[in-house]
């Protein structure tokens, strides 16, 4: 199932079933079945409708939402090799921890409120009638140790743009995983439909800004005093970018 597809249920219970696997990432089936009060053939009927329709993928006795599957691309520099990739439910901690590390950094607040969310929700891609997002992860060693998170909205108005945070572990900046990343989330939004990515960063952060300008970001708007960190007022710069996906596909 594309992540930005349109759901569609014809039956109640199966629209339950779909949420309630969609909110817990990855649950087992007699889990869902119980938690919903359906009887086994009731669920086991509206499952594998679901299953036909692509919309739940049964792994065993785990059930999960059947996202369509993307490419693992693999990089290899002179000093290092680093796969991207969507990410997993089983990269969750390792994501918001390499998340939770670069915004101690004390610069990137909106890497800050990804970080909550997934913390909260516990449920990394995620796709419901008026929610969705999708992550890429850049691993070493099949560890996590950066993303590009792209936040979707679901209103009519606003569904030819999305909202994207990138981040890297300092200590592996400056091998081009960043631009690897930042050309990933890029070419994943053309292929879906998106014309104008944003992203707002506070403007002592001066490297991300200097990054995102370097890839063709411009700055919209400034509000200042937005934030307050450490006791500080600090403006914050609103940059966005239109995709060039000619270009990009």
């Amino acid at each position: 199932m594309e992540l930005t597809e349109q759901l569609n249920f014809d039956h109640e219970d199966r629209r339950d079933i779909y949420e309630y696997v969609e909110s817990q990432g990855t649950v087992r089936a007699d889990q869902a079945r119980r938690a919903l009060n359906l009887g086994p053939e009731a669920f086991g009927h509206h499952l594998t409708i679901l299953r036909r329709d692509g919309y739940i993928r049964r792994d065993g006795n785990h059930l999960s939402v059947a996202y369509q599957d993307e490419d693992v691309e693999e990089h290899d520099t002179d000093d290092l090799v680093y796969t991207i990739r969507a990410a997993e439910q089983r990269d969750l901690s390792g994501l918001v921890g390499v998340i939770r590390q670069v915004a101690r950094e004390g610069t990137y607040i909106e890497a800050e409120t990804v970080a909550d969310l997934l913390d909260h929700e516990e449920v990394i891609l995620r796709h419901t009638e008026t929610r969705s997002r999708m992550v890429f992860v850049a691993c070493v060693d099949d560890e996590v140790v950066g993303w590009v998170h792209l936040d979707l909205p679901e209103m009519e108005k606003l569904e030819h743009t999305a909202v994207l945070t990138v981040g890297l572990l300092p200590e592996y900046r400056g091998h081009g995983i960043g631009t690897a990343l930042l050309d990933r989330g890029f070419r994943w939004a053309c292929e879906h439909g998106f014309e104008k990515l944003y992203n707002s960063v506070p403007a002592t952060n001066e490297d991300a800004i200097s990054f995102l300008e370097a890839h063709g970001w411009e700055t919209e708007a400034v509000r200042e005093d937005h934030y307050k960190i450490e006791g500080e007022y600090v403006d914050e710069v609103m940059l966005a970018t239109f995709l060039d996906c000619d270009a990009r596909l």
